[in-house]
């Protein structure tokens, strides 16, 4: 028998006097033991020739039925009887015998004195995983969903191995068990079914563990969960000694997520929308979704647990967070959800980022962030539970998000690399990386099947795919331009010849447009600057859009000239910013414009090399001037470019 605490006499509504009265009269306690067994305590907590506290429930010619918990019953027949009882009387019983058939036989047990000690209920702990249609089990678990629906109220409970669904009826739209609580420590009991091709429990009982009890189980879940969250043992794609500080905390972050998920909250990714922010986001997405798979009984977890939206300003805006708080809150009220957690990709590191996170702070909704741009670790670090960026460890913007989390998807789920040896490569021709271990990608990726024509191809399909996409996750669509989780290699070639070529096609009417109107000047420094009145000379509401457009423009220039050139692409509010040769150092400028200029309002920034700034509309030319005299004193340094430009 089980026993977790000991109580005292007469607590059942009999008649045996308070413990501390037998204590003052200096008597031993050595009154006998009638054991209170917990409402779910079975056969098995229960010992032949030992007492028990009972209620009647039925009362027959040859004796009264007595419950010692709600499954556990039987017969005190009448000769065993000491006086006249009725249904809800309580009374002292003992076990005397379990017959071959399974009926249980009760003496009734008069006592003047005796000590209670309570009994809970001791079952054979299941593991989620393992689980097979029409076993009778017990869990042992946290509550990490409770949905009520028209019929039953489903909770999902995760233990480290897995989650399930779990169904208890109580009448049709009727809250079931209404005292448990997303994130209660519970046993739930009952037959494993099978609903809509998934394992879901049918409840027979469940309840919220004792304080101590369920500190032990919850000491014991989180020491298996943060077992099972280790991510896998890889080493990165292509060997790199400054990766190795940033690939540490890729681990550490892949721990995170993968414990994420094994606690059953839902992650909302939010990236940049361009193709270095989809090369970071389509593996991270990927190798999430089969970790979420792997760990729930229910194969549509991946699709209510896991969500990825673009954003198209380079830091986290009010709009975004308010959208997504919002249907954090709705998620949690319609579908008993914990918050969920957010992933920035290719954003998120910088100071315009903290009142979004702030407003997250409000419903402690954990926050972590993978980024390269030029981040303020100060402004940000004390809101995020982890950070990643090259710039915290003496690197830079050429280490790309998409290499980064290309890494990163690999950490939660090895199973993928084949799929992504091409990945770093078309993020970094993508994003212009310079970096060294460029030429190392582009190695790998031609061992994988792809040449350096096709990979610039699936960045300008990417481009033009997250262009049109808008705020839309697109996940076929994207996925097949990449070729990361695509069904299809024929329709992921066809596909990117058609939007690659559509892109090209724009953006060459969009220079054509453009050519007569851009002005040219040479700074003091020996750099060229160009500049274009984007909302007068530039097609508008299509593709390229205006950093596209700037970005394409500049390129154009720098292969003309072959010297230091700055790109300023403006239109009433904004202006894009590109340098190839001069070290601009984008996010300082917009610091120093705010200090000089604080009625123009200026927000933004970038990298050293590629940025974009926001401003009052009648305050443009002020700042545009501004920006133009701080260029021109701006470092020149070779060394530094926004284009792509592989060693032949």
């Amino acid at each position: 028998m089980s026993e977790n605490s000991a109580g005292d006499s007469g607590t059942r509504g009999d008649s045996s006097p308070e413990p501390d009265a037998a204590a003052a009269k200096g008597a031993a306690d050595d009154r006998p033991t009638v054991y209170d067994l917990a409402p779910d305590c079975t056969l098995e907590d229960a010992e032949t020739d030992a007492l028990y506290h009972a209620e009647v429930n039925g009362v027959v010619d040859y004796g009264v039925f007595v419950d010692v918990s709600d499954a556990l019953s039987g017969l005190v027949h009448e000769s065993n009887l000491d006086g006249d009882y009725a249904v809800g009387d309580r009374l002292v019983v003992r076990l005397t015998e379990v017959k071959e058939n399974g009926d249980v036989a009760f003496d009734d047990e008069p006592l003047d004195d005796y000590r209670t000690e309570a009994v809970a209920h001791e079952p054979t702990i299941s593991r989620v995983r393992g689980l097979s249609p029409g076993d009778e089990v017990t869990v042992e678990g946290e509550v990490v969903q409770a949905k009520q629906t028209g019929g039953p109220t489903i909770f999902a409970v995760a233990d480290a191995s897995g989650v399930v669904s779990c169904a208890a009826f109580e009448e049709a739209g009727v809250r079931a068990y209404p005292e448990i609580s997303v994130g209660d420590m519970v046993h739930v009991s009952g037959a494993v079914e099978t609903r809509e091709n998934a394992l879901q429990l049918e409840v027979d009982s469940l309840r919220r563990l004792p304080d101590e009890r369920a500190a032990e189980a919850r000491e014991r879940f989180e020491a298996a969960l943060d077992e099972r969250a280790a991510p896998a043992d890889v080493d990165p794609l292509v060997e790199w000694e400054a990766f190795e500080p940033i690939h540490d905390d890729l681990r550490e972050l892949a721990r995170l997520l993968r414990r994420t998920v094994l606690a059953g909250r839902p992650i909302r990714v939010r990236h940049h929308a361009d193709g270095d922010g989809m090369c970071a986001a389509i593996p991270v997405q990927l190798a999430l979704e089969n970790f979420v798979q792997e760990v729930h009984e229910d194969p549509d977890a991946a699709r209510h647990l896991f969500k990825r939206l673009p954003s198209k300003a380079p830091y986290y805006e009010m709009e975004d967070v308010t959208r997504d708080l919002n249907f954090a809150l709705e998620g949690r009220a319609r579908h008993g959800q914990k918050l969920p957690f957010l992933l920035m990709l290719d954003n998120g590191s910088t100071e315009e980022d903290v009142p979004a996170y702030e407003n997250l702070a409000h419903y402690d909704i954990p926050i972590a962030a993978v980024d390269h741009h030029h981040p303020d670790p100060e402004a940000v670090e004390p809101l995020l539970d982890a950070h990643v960026n090259p710039y915290l460890h003496g690197e830079d913007y050429r280490v790309t998000t998409g290499m980064m989390c290309v890494e990163l998807a690999r950490l939660i789920d090895p199973s993928i690399t084949e799929e992504l040896e091409h990945v770093p490569a078309v993020a970094g021709l993508s994003d212009r990386s310079k970096a060294e271990a460029m030429d190392d990608y582009v190695a790998l990726a031609a061992e994988a099947g792809y040449d350096e024509s096709d990979l610039l191809d699936i960045g300008e399909a990417l481009d033009y795919a997250a262009h049109w996409l808008r705020y839309s996750e697109g996940k076929t669509l994207v996925n097949d331009a990449l070729n990361v989780g695509c069904e299809d290699e024929g329709r992921h070639e066809e596909l990117v010849e058609f939007l690659s070529e559509r892109a090209e096609r724009d953006v060459d009417r969009q220079l054509d447009a453009l050519d007569d109107h851009v002005d040219h000047e040479r700074l003091a420094s020996g750099a060229h600057l160009y500049r274009i009145d984007l909302d007068e000379y530039a097609h508008r509401f299509t593709y390229p859009a205006p950093g596209k457009t700037t970005g394409e423009l500049h390129d154009t220039r720098v292969r003309e000239t072959g010297d230091p050139v700055i790109t300023i692409g403006y239109g009433p509010d904004f202006c894009v910013l590109r340098s190839d040769g001069v070290r601009l150092d984008i996010p300082n400028m917009v610091t120093e414009l705010n200090e000089e200029l604080p009625e123009a309002g200026v927000s933004g920034g970038g990298h050293l090399v590629v940025g974009s700034i926001k401003f009052v509309k009648g305050r443009r030319s002020a700042v545009i001037e501004a920006l133009v005299e701080k260029m021109a004193e701006a470092e020149i340094d070779e060394a530094l470019s926004s284009t792509a430009a592989l060693d032949d």
